[in-house]
């Protein structure tokens, strides 16, 4: 059996960080035999690398090998590709095509991002997998093959199957063996070994000195976060490599070539602040409505002062403020309903309407109770509401901010009056 070292050499891959020693021990481990293997990680930490270590150790090693990029090929062609499809079997099907699984009989198929598959294609794939059969698109005849298939996805496959996005029956066939490949981030000793590696290999292919780092530039490129990880560090190496005349890169330098230097924040901590923002939105809520409430307690309090006191010019003066926080809500709030009348009316002649507030626990106004009572009324202070607006539109000379000032309203409230009125 071959050594890890070796394994390294042979398939230039840089590194001594312990997980990924481990991955490929197991590579190596899994390799002779024809398990099925999940290869995990986020995007760009390389897991290409381990399907072709277990091909190449494997007794299948002179036989085909397939790597298929399941989410570049769409959902309505994804079973022709895989399983291949007979002649007319949809439009433009002019002739029949093997799919990969007949191709690569004998060898092995590499799906990477198999978390993309449609779920119709998982319950094909889960046959191959179970008795190594399958049926081309648009036949009935069953088909047998041979194959080693080797799995890789960055998507959370637990989550996947909890939103029924992946079947789990499908994962756990997949998963008899799972090779998990650290992020860069965790393999802090092995980023600097990377940027020396890519920097030599740019300087060789575009025919220019090697790109160095100082000690500060190196601790900038450590503690850097790398969510694109390896493809995100080869970038970067090749850009400087091109871009900086000077050949010894500083941190400065260094820090215009990483995005987002300030958003190098652990993914639980990011989980938490998202939680926080949601508490903070929460709290607002409670607040806007706790002070609704307020505002509502303050209006039965001042209704009632109204109906209960006959000199209710004075109440109306004394809460002036109370009154323009309640019916001036309309033009923070459009959805707030106005208030019907300009202004409250005298206690009223009849004391039962205040009898009607008191038993039914002050769920009908005053206002509600004198409509009930005497249509009369109503009208009457209609007419007084129309007398109010027009004197007051002659005193200001017809502009309607001072009037409304005047009248205790919104200017979009006497702007509605007037056309209600025809003025």
């Amino acid at each position: 059996m071959e050594t890890v070292q070796s394994i390294k050499q042979r398939f230039s891959i840089i590194g001594n960080d312990t997980g990924l020693n481990r991955a490929i021990e197991k590579a190596v481990q899994v390799a002779p035999t024809d398990i099925s293997v999940l290869v995990t990680g986020e995007s760009g930490v390389g897991k290409e690398s381990i399907p072709k270590i277990i091909h190449q150790l494997s007794h299948r090693k002179h036989g085909k090998y397939i790597a298929v990029n399941c989410g570049a090929i769409p959902e309505g062609t994804i079973d022709s590709e895989l399983f291949g499809h007979e002649k007319g079997a949809f439009t433009g099907a002019t002739q029949s095509r093997s799919g990969y699984f007949e191709v690569a009989n004998g060898g092995t198929i590499f799906l990477d991002e198999v978390g993309e598959l449609p779920l119709t294609t998982q319950v094909r794939l889960l046959r191959v997998l179970e008795n190594g059969e399958f049926i081309k698109v648009g036949s009935s005849t069953v088909l047998k093959t041979d194959v080693r298939i080797v799995a890789a996805t960055n998507v959370n496959m637990f989550e996947a199957i909890e939103k029924e996005k992946f079947r789990e029956d499908l994962y756990y066939r997949l998963s008899t063996i799972e090779i998990l490949l650290p992020a860069l981030r965790e393999r802090k000793d092995d980023i600097h070994l990377l940027f020396r590696k890519f920097a030599s290999d740019f300087a060789l292919k575009y025919k220019m000195p090697t790109i160095r780092l100082d000690d500060n530039a190196v601790q900038a490129l450590i503690n850097y976060r790398w969510s694109g990880n390896v493809r995100q560090l080869r970038n970067v190496a090749e850009q400087i490599s091109v871009l900086e005349s000077s050949r010894l890169i500083d941190a400065v330098t260094l820090k215009t070539y990483l995005p987002n230097m300030e958003c190098n924040f652990p993914t639980v901590q990011e989980k938490n602040k998202s939680q926080s923002d949601f508490s903070t939105e929460r709290e607002i809520l409670y607040k806007v409505l706790f002070d609704m409430k307020s505002d509502l307690n303050d209006l039965k309090k001042l209704t009632m002062e109204l109906m209960q006191n006959d000199n209710h010019s004075d109440v109306q003066k004394n809460n002036e403020g109370l009154i323009q926080k309640i019916y001036k809500k309309e033009e923070v709030l459009e959805s707030e309903k106005e208030p019907e009348f300009l202004s409250l009316p005298a206690k009223p002649q009849n004391e039962n309407a205040v009898e009607i507030v008191k038993d039914t626990e002050e769920k009908y106004t005053y206002i509600d109770a004198i409509e009930e009572e005497d249509e009369e009324e109503t009208l009457s202070l209609h007419d007084k509401e129309l007398e109010l607006i027009k004197k007051s539109l002659e005193r200001h000379k017809g502009k309607r901010k001072l009037a409304a000032d005047e009248l205790g309203i919104s200017e979009r409230t006497l702007y509605r009056k007037i056309k209600q009125y025809d003025l």
